[in-house]
C-alpha cells in the first residue's frame, strides 16, 4: 500500500511553552495529517536531551525527555494545582529550551508532591513493566543531582563502579529523589502512549528514531558497562563517529562508547532485544539510524581530535538482525543506509529485507546516474527530500552547486524556484516507494533557517519551531489532493 507521511519532531510543534509538547498543539496535528491524507508521522528520538539539546544526546535511550510533557494537561486531569503552572511564553520559530531548563522539571516536582501519592498504585505497575532500565535511570540521575551535574566518571568512585554498599546508601538516601524521577517517567508515558492511541485511531501511524550509539554518560552504560566495550576502568578505548564525507571534511567525531559485540552475541542480543521490545510498544515503526554500523562501524582511537584517524571495523550482521527481529516481531524497521555504503553495507540490507532510505537532495551529482533519482527508486525503500539533518529543500536550492541545481530544475521542470519545493514533493510522491515522509519545513517550502540540524556544528540546532497558523485547512487540503493524485492516500474519512 502506497503511504505518504509528515517529518516533524514533537518540540517543533507550535503552541505556548518553551517548546512543543504532546499536549493539544500534537493532537491538532494528528488532525492536520488525518485531513491531508497522511498516514505517518515520524518524530526523532523522544529522549532527554544532555548535549546542547539535542535528541540524539541523551541520559537514557528508555527514558523520555521531561521538556515534551504538557503542563495543562496536568491541571485538566487534576494532578497539578492551577495555582502552579507557570505564564507560559507564547511560541516563537525557535523553541525555547532555557525556559523549558529553568520551569519543567520545578513544576514537575511541584505535581509530584501533589498527586504522586495519589498515583501510587499506577506508577508501581508503570515500574514493574520497566524495571529493566527504570530504577537504574532514576538512580543514576539522582546521583547526578547529589554531585552537581558531574558526569558519572567523575563521581566517587564505589558510586562509579556500583558497589553493592553505596547503592543501598544511595537508594535510602535519595528514594524521594528516585520516586521523583519515576514519577516523571510515567507522566511522560502516560502521555505519550494516550497520543499514540489518539493518532492511531485516527489512521495515522508514528515512527520513531533509534540512534544506535549511547552516550558515555549514561544510565545505560553505567548500569550495564558490560554491554560496552571499556577498559577496566570503564572508559572506552575507541569511540564512534564517521569517516569525512559531504557534512563534514574531517568526518563527525560522535565520541561514544562502541559495543561489546562479542558479549552482546553470547547473551542473543538481550540489551538490544529489550531495547527494540520496547520501541515496539512506543512506535508503530522504528528508523534505525546509522544502520551501516551493523556491518562495520568507523572506531576512533579514544583522544583523537578528529574522526580521521579512525578505521573499519566488522559489525555483527544478520545474526544481530535475526535476534532483534525474533524480539520484536511486529515492529517495523526502516535502516537509515546513508553515508559511506560498502558491498557489506548492501549485503546486509538486502539479506535484512528492511527499506532503506532514499534522499532526493541527494540525487542530482552530474557525475554518475544516481540511486537517488526518483526513477531509480525501488518499492522497498522510505523516500524523503531531505532529513532532519538535510537543509530545507529551499536552502538547498540556493547553496548547492549550480550544476546540481539545474539539473534539478530541468528533472522536475522546474521554472519558478519558490515553487521548487511542490516540484519535490510531487516527484517525491511518483516515486515507486511504498512510504514517502517530506519534512514539514519543505512542506511549507522554508527557507534554510528552518533547518533543523547542521550535523558536525554542535550548537544553534534542533530549535526550528512552527508557528500559529502556518498550517491550517488549505495546506491540509493542498497536500491531500497531491496524496490522492497520487495514489498515497492514508484515509478516506
Amino acid at each position: 500500500m502506497r503511504q505518504c507521511g509528515i517529518l516533524l519532531h514533537i518540540t517543533s510543534l507550535p503552541g505556548k511553552g518553551g517548546c512543543g509538547t504532546m499536549g493539544k498543539g500534537a493532537r491538532r496535528f494528528v488532525q492536520f495529517l488525518q485531513a491531508s491524507g497522511q498516514s505517518a508521522w515520524q518524530v526523532l528520538p523522544l529522549t532527554p536531551p544532555a548535549v546542547c539539546n539535542s535528541p540524539y544526546s541523551s541520559y537514557s535511550v528508555f527514558a523520555g525527555n521531561p521538556y515534551l510533557i504538557d503542563l495543562p494537561a496536568l491541571v485538566e486531569e487534576g494532578l497539578l494545582p492551577g495555582e502552579d503552572l507557570p505564564a507560559l511564553p507564547d511560541g516563537k520559530a525557535e523553541a525555547d529550551f532555557n525556559w523549558c531548563e529553568e520551569n519543567q522539571l520545578p513544576v514537575l516536582r511541584k505535581a509530584f508532591v501533589y498527586s504522586g501519592g495519589a498515583l501510587e498504585a499506577k506508577i508501581n505497575r508503570f515500574k514493574l513493566r520497566n524495571q529493566f532500565w527504570l530504577p537504574d535511570y532514576a538512580m543514576f540521575m539522582s546521583l547526578k543531582g547529589a554531585f552537581s551535574g558531574k558526569g558519572y566518571m567523575d563521581w566517587p568512585e564505589q558510586f562509579r563502579h556500583r558497589r553493592a554498599d553505596a547503592l543501598e546508601y544511595a537508594a535510602r538516601e535519595l528514594a524521594d529523589e528516585t520516586a521523583f524521577w519515576e514519577y516523571v517517567q510515567f507522566i511522560f508515558f502516560r502521555q505519550w502512549m494516550s497520543l499514540k492511541r489518539y493518532a492511531n485511531t485516527r489512521g495515522i501511524r508514528l515512527i520513531g528514531d533509534m540512534p544506535i550509539y549511547v552516550d558515555g554518560d549514561s544510565s545505560d552504560v553505567w548500569a550495564n558497562s558490560q554491554v560496552f566495550a571499556l577498559d577496566k576502568d570503564l572508559r572506552p578505548e575507541f569511540v564512534a563517529g564517521v569517516p569525512p564525507d559531504a557534512f563534514s571534511e574531517d568526518g563527525q567525531l560522535w565520541g561514544n562508547p562502541l559495543y561489546n559485540w562479542k558479549y552482546l552475541k553470547r547473551t542473543g542480543y538481550k540489551w538490544w532485544a529489550q531495547r527494540l521490545r520496547y520501541a515496539g510498544v512506543l512506535y508503530d515503526a522504528v528508523r534505525i539510524d546509522h544502520f551501516r554500523a551493523l556491518a562495520n562501524y568507523w572506531a576512533v582511537p579514544k583522544g583523537s581530535k578528529t574522526a580521521k584517524s579512525g578505521s573499519w571495523v566488522k559489525g555483527p550482521g544478520m545474526g544481530f538482525i535475526r535476534a532483534v527481529r525474533r524480539a520484536a516481531p511486529d515492529l517495523e524497521l526502516i535502516a537509515e543506509d546513508l553515508g559511506l555504503l560498502d558491498d557489506r553495507v548492501r549485503g546486509l540490507l538486502r539479506d535484512s529485507g528492511l527499506p532503506g532510505m532514499k534522499i532526493l537532495q541527494f540525487a542530482f551529482s552530474t557525475e554518475e546516474e544516481s540511486s537517488y533519482l526518483p526513477h531509480n527508486f525501488i518499492q522497498n525503500c522510505v523516500g524523503y527530500i531531505g532529513t532532519h539533518d538535510n537543509d530545507t529543500l529551499q536552502g538547498w536550492m540556493k547553496s548547492s552547486p549550480p550544476d546540481q541545481v539545474d539539473f534539478a530544475r530541468r528533472y522536475f521542470g522546474i521554472t519558478d524556484d519558490s515553487e521548487a519545493h511542490l516540484a519535490f514533493l510531487r516527484g517525491l510522491y511518483a516515486t515507486p516507494a511504498e512510504l514517502v515522509l517530506a519534512a514539514m519545513q519543505d512542506v511549507l517550502g522554508l527557507p534554510a533557517g528552518a533547518r533543523m540540524n547542521r550535523p558536525g556544528i554542535a550548537d544553534g540546532n534542533w530549535a526550528w519551531r512552527l508557528t500559529d497558523g502556518q498550517i491550517d485547512a488549505q495546506t491540509a487540503k493542498k497536500l491531500r489532493r497531491e496524496a490522492q493524485t497520487f495514489c498515497r492516500i492514508g484515509n478516506r474519512k
